[in-house]
């Protein structure tokens, strides 16, 4: 969803491939080569796989590993650590069969005891993601290949396994106090690649190594060493990229990618992604508590010229969810309507020749797409007699603010932890007494019942689970108008041309799954 906002503002892009085969034969690569990832924050603010919600994912997905991997072709989980699964009629009991001849990066067997034991600890931590795993009730262990989770109500597990955040599975008997251990830069994975080096704060921040005896097999050409290193700038890093001295650059401006695209011995490649942009209205206090004036504002906002400003980095949005997921309903996309917008606002005494009208809106700082789309929307609002204050802020700041509802109209993107649309209702539109992501305060009792329906019809019944996210998006959009979405991120990468066998998945935000490149040339 939105934690790498969390800790680190806002890194855009979403990227890997397909799970590996296994190999039978384990050695190392016959030949040494390097893969340089820029970012363009830092890369590691939590080592621990049991609470790391943040940008690290893009080094975390690389070293640890979960029971299954989404696979965006299929829209379903596919193997990894698990082979196989079942599930029960009712979705409340759910048996998978581990992958034999794995090994912890520690030497140790990945076996179902360790399975079970890694998920209790990331259960027990109640931080992170580790809400995703709230309906397990018992995981028992029925032989040393099989791991059996009982649920308290219906939920998809084999989705929930393949989370980008809080599915790994590790070796807690790396040390005694295993959140220590892992913090100056040591890992317990069973990933393709183990930590080699950490310089925290540096540009250079992170270099990976392969692990000789992972389970995927070394027997074709792979790269030995992954480098993660930071590049604030754009400009700087297509210039290091021209040079051959980085290999991939996750996010160009839209100049510079148009750019890369025009450029011999550079690759591209632009997708959408399940990463939408939301302005969530303040349902609880302020004029925005007068629903009418929601209306309005959705009305205002100019949804095909967005589209036209940010030059390919975004698509249109037809709701809530995008485009790949359970839920998405497709051919309502909104258009603006002045005109509309502004008999909604005499209506509740505002406009022109009428009371003025004035709103506050935070947004991240940095992110040039939200900065841009703020100062569209103030210059609509004002012929309306409709003053935009926007401030632009540190995620960590403008979350707090959120938290005390110290705006009007809260500006960020969501993805979902895993490939499922209930995060965007159980986590941003569900009642809640504290507040967290629910930057609406909405309370809707008949939106609530309709949300906890979600999980196991999507277990039970995809078709009904369908029209009910239908339902909810109509309630929440038009009826509450307690949101606006105006567009999906488009993920725009550039890449070195030698680098064969790249591909995005929507489900791991901006990862590169560098097992399955092949460098050439």
């Amino acid at each position: 969803m939105r934690r790498r906002l969390i800790a680190a503002a806002l890194a855009l892009l979403l990227a890997g491939c397909s799970a590996p085969l296994a190999r039978q034969e384990q050695r190392p690569p016959a030949k040494e080569s390097t893969f340089v990832y820029v970012e363009n924050l830092g890369v590691v603010t939590d080592w621990d796989p049991a609470s790391s919600y943040s940008n690290e994912i893009i080094a975390m997905q690389n070293i640890y590993e979960s029971l299954t991997f989404y696979n965006p072709v299929t829209k379903k989980a596919g193997p990894r650590l698990a082979t196989a699964w079942r599930a029960s009629p009712d979705g409340r009991t759910w048996t998978f069969t581990l992958r034999s001849g794995v090994t912890f990066h520690t030497g140790r067997p990945m076996d179902a005891a360790s399975v079970k034991a890694s998920i209790e600890r990331t259960m027990a931590s109640k931080s992170g993601a580790s809400y995703i795993w709230d309906a397990v009730e018992t995981i028992r262990v029925d032989d040393p290949l099989t791991v059996t989770f009982t649920l308290k109500y219906a939920v998809p597990l084999d989705l929930v396994a393949s989370s980008g955040y809080a599915a790994y599975i590790y070796d807690t008997a790396a040390a005694p106090d295993l959140k220590k251990w892992v913090s100056t830069g040591r890992d317990a994975g069973t990933g393709p690649y183990t930590v080699a080096g950490w310089r925290k704060g540096k540009s250079d921040e992170l270099t990976l190594k392969a692990y000789p005896a992972y389970w995927g097999g070394w027997d074709r050409p792979h790269y030995t060493t992954v480098k993660y290193v930071v590049v604030p700038e754009p400009e700087e890093a297509w210039r290091r990229l021209l040079q051959g001295e980085v290999s991939f650059v996750h996010r160009l401006n839209p100049a510079l990618y148009r750019r890369a695209s025009r450029t011999a011995g550079v690759r591209t490649a632009d997708m959408p992604s399940f990463q939408t942009a939301m302005l969530l209205f303040n349902t609880a206090s302020g004029p925005l508590t007068d629903v009418r004036i929601r209306r309005a504002l959705r009305k205002t906002i100019d949804y095909s010229g967005t589209l036209r400003v940010l030059r390919g980095a975004a698509s249109p949005a037809t709701g809530l969810v995008p485009d790949g997921l359970l839920g998405h309903v497709a051919g309502r996309s909104p258009r603006q309507d002045l005109q509309g917008a502004a008999d909604l606002l005499a209506r509740a005494g505002y406009g022109p020749g009428r009371l003025p009208l004035r709103l506050t809106l935070t947004y991240a700082q940095g992110d040039e797409d939200q900065r841009v789309f703020v100062q569209r929307l103030a210059a609509t609002l004002e012929p309306l007699n409709v003053t935009l204050v926007a401030k632009a802020m540190p995620w960590e700041e403008q979350w707090a603010r959120g938290k005390k509802r110290g705006q009007d109209i809260f500006l960020m993107y969501w993805w979902p932890d895993y490939a499922d649309a209930y995060s965007w209702f159980a986590n941003v539109f569900r009642s809640a007494e504290s507040v967290q992501f629910n930057l609406t305060y909405l309370k809707d009792r008949d939106a609530d019942a309709l949300i906890d329906t979600l999980p196991q019809l999507t277990v039970t019944d995809r078709a009904a689970a369908q029209k009910a996210y239908a339902k909810l998006g109509r309630r929440l959009l038009d009826v509450q108008a307690a949101a606006a979405v105006p567009w999906v991120v488009n993920y725009q990468r550039a890449y070195l041309s030698g680098i064969q066998g790249y591909s995005d998945n929507p489900a791991y935000p901006d990862v590169v799954f560098v097992h399955e490149l092949r460098p050439v040339g």
